[in-house]
């Protein structure tokens, strides 16, 4: 089973997706905060991390920087979420170090495609 480390502000959201994301099979961390999801990295493994971009405190984009310049976590994919859909945004969150960007509303058929296509199906072993 796949492991992802959800990270995103607004309780609600947070909730909605990760129930989601758990019926299609993943096994789901939250976090509610990037100095909360950076803690849960050096102590845990994922295979992937989707990371709100647009948080207070440690932004998705300052985060998606530290996890990148990190060796423990540099080769975990980053899926960046944001309400901000501009082309500018994507590529930012690239120039970043995320893998791909998905845009809020979560289209949920559309992000479970993106999950597939970074980390493979919820089925597939972790290597």
């Amino acid at each position: 089973m796949k492991r992802i480390l959800f990270v995103e502000d607004d309780d609600m959201s947070r909730d909605v997706i990760s129930t989601r994301l758990s019926r299609s099979g993943y096994e789901i961390v939250t976090a509610e905060d990037g100095h909360r999801a950076l803690s849960l990295v050096s102590s845990q493994a994922f295979d992937l991390i989707i990371l709100d971009m647009s948080m207070p405190g440690l932004s998705g984009w300052d985060m998606a920087k530290k996890l990148k310049a990190s060796p423990a976590t540099a080769s975990v994919p980053i899926l960046a979420l944001s309400a901000h859909s501009l082309s500018t945004d994507r590529k930012r969150a690239l120039d970043s170090g995320c893998s791909d960007f998905d845009s809020k509303p979560v289209n949920l058929p559309r992000l479970v495609g993106k999950i597939e296509a970074l980390v493979g199906s919820s089925e597939e072993p972790t290597t």
